[in-house]
C-alpha cells in the first residue's frame, strides 16, 4: 500500500493514466496473478520481479492507429515504424504515471511488453524468450478483454489493436475482475489463422518460434545468423558485398529505431473483427485474406469440430483468460 496517509484511489489511478494518454487502464489483482500464473511450470509471477511493490499490476494500453491495419503486406515498414513509436509513448507514459504514483509515496515499476529475462542457465536466446509478465494475461486480469484464439488480447474497445504496458505498485486500491464472456468467437472465425504468414495459430494456442520469424523479423536471432554467416564467409569480396547488402541496412536500422526488433508482423492483429474500430475503420479494406489456403480452411474445422469435446483447449485451465465460450 502506498506509504502516505493520504488515500489513493483506482480511480484516481485510472484518471491519471488517461491524462497521460492512456486508451485503456486497467487493474489487476497481483495475489490472483501469484495463484493463477499462466503457464504453472514457468510461472512469471509479480513477485518473480518485486517482492514488495507487485500486489497491483496497472495495465495500459494504446491503440494501434488504424491506417496501419488497413496495409496488407506484413512486412510493410510503416507498420514497424509507427508501432514503435506506440511503444515509445507507452513507455514514456508508463514513466511519468511511476514518478506521478511515487510523489503519493506508493513505489512504482515499470514493466514493459517486451522485457525478458536473460538470466539463468537455460536460456537459450535462438528460441522464443517469454516475456518476464505477460501482459495479454495481466490485461485479462485487469477486465481490459479476454485473449483469442492465438492468444492475443482482445478489447472490446479495439479487438487486438492495442500495445499493452504495466505498472507494478502495492496501492491498496480496489482491483477491476476479468471479463466472464469470451469476446473471441474461435475456430467458427478462425481469421487470425488464415491470416498467418508464419502458419503460427494453433488451437487457443501459438507457436512462438514460427510466429518470432515474422513477429520480430530484425530481433536477436536473424542479427546473430547474419553476423554468424559472416564470420563464417571466406572470400572477402562476398563479405564487403555481405556488409552492403540489404539485409545488413534493415538490421541496421532496427536496431537504430528498434523497427523491426520489437515490432513485426501483427496480420492476426489486423484481420480480427473483434472491437468497435473494426467495422468503422478497417473491415472494407480486409474482407479478402490472401494468405488463406484450403489446408488452413481444413484445419480450422477440425478445431471447430474438437472444441465440442469435453476436453478442448479452451475448456481448461486457459479458460480463466479465454472466457466463457458460446455453447
Amino acid at each position: 500500500m502506498n506509504a502516505s496517509n493520504t488515500p489513493l484511489t483506482a480511480a484516481e489511478i485510472k484518471d491519471k493514466a488517461r491524462e497521460l494518454g492512456a486508451h485503456l487502464v486497467g487493474i489487476a489483482d497481483g495475489a490472483q496473478m501469484e495463484l493463477y500464473p499462466p503457464d504453472p511450470d514457468d510461472p512469471r509471477r509479480p513477485s518473480d520481479i518485486t517482492e514488495r511493490d507487485g500486489n497491483r499490476v496497472i495495465v495500459m494500453g494504446y491503440h494501434i492507429n488504424s491506417a496501419t491495419s488497413r496495409l496488407p503486406a506484413w512486412n510493410h515498414q510503416h507498420k514497424f515504424y509507427n508501432d514503435e513509436l506506440t511503444l515509445t509513448a507507452l513507455e514514456e507514459m508508463a514513466l511519468n504515471l511511476v514518478f506521478w504514483l511515487e510523489s503519493r509515496d506508493c513505489p512504482a515499476i515499470v514493466i514493459p511488453a517486451n522485457m525478458v529475462n536473460t538470466d539463468g542457465p537455460d536460456i537459450d536466446p535462438t528460441h522464443h524468450q517469454k516475456p518476464v509478465l505477460s501482459l495479454d494475461h495481466a490485461a485479462v486480469e485487469a477486465g481490459l478483454g479476454t485473449l483469442g484464439l492465438n492468444q492475443q488480447i482482445l478489447t472490446p474497445e479495439f479487438g487486438p489493436r492495442v500495445k499493452l504496458i504495466s505498472v507494478l505498485c502495492s496501492a491498496d486500491v480496489e482491483a477491476d475482475q476479468p471479463i466472464s464472456e469470451a469476446l473471441c468467437q474461435g475456430p467458427e472465425c478462425g481469421r487470425c489463422l488464415q491470416a498467418c504468414p508464419a502458419d503460427a495459430v494453433g488451437h487457443w494456442q501459438r507457436d512462438w518460434d514460427a510466429c518470432d520469424k515474422y513477429r520480430v523479423p530484425y530481433g536477436f536471432v536473424p542479427t546473430m545468423e547474419f553476423l554468424e554467416k559472416l564470420l563464417s564467409e571466406q572470400d572477402l569480396g562476398t563479405k564487403v558485398s555481405m556488409l552492403r547488402s540489404g539485409e545488413s541496412y534493415q538490421l541496421w536500422t532496427g536496431i537504430m529505431r528498434g523497427a523491426g526488433v520489437i515490432t513485426g508482423c501483427r496480420r492476426c492483429h489486423d484481420v480480427c473483427p473483434v472491437g468497435a474500430d473494426y467495422e468503422t475503420m478497417i473491415g472494407d479494406a480486409l474482407k479478402e485474406i490472401a494468405e488463406n489456403s484450403a489446408a488452413k480452411t481444413e484445419r480450422l474445422a477440425e478445431m471447430a469440430a474438437a472444441s465440442l469435446l469435453a476436453d478442448s483447449p479452451g475448456k481448461g485451465y486457459q479458460s480463466r483468460w479465454i472466457g466463457k465460450l458460446p455453447a
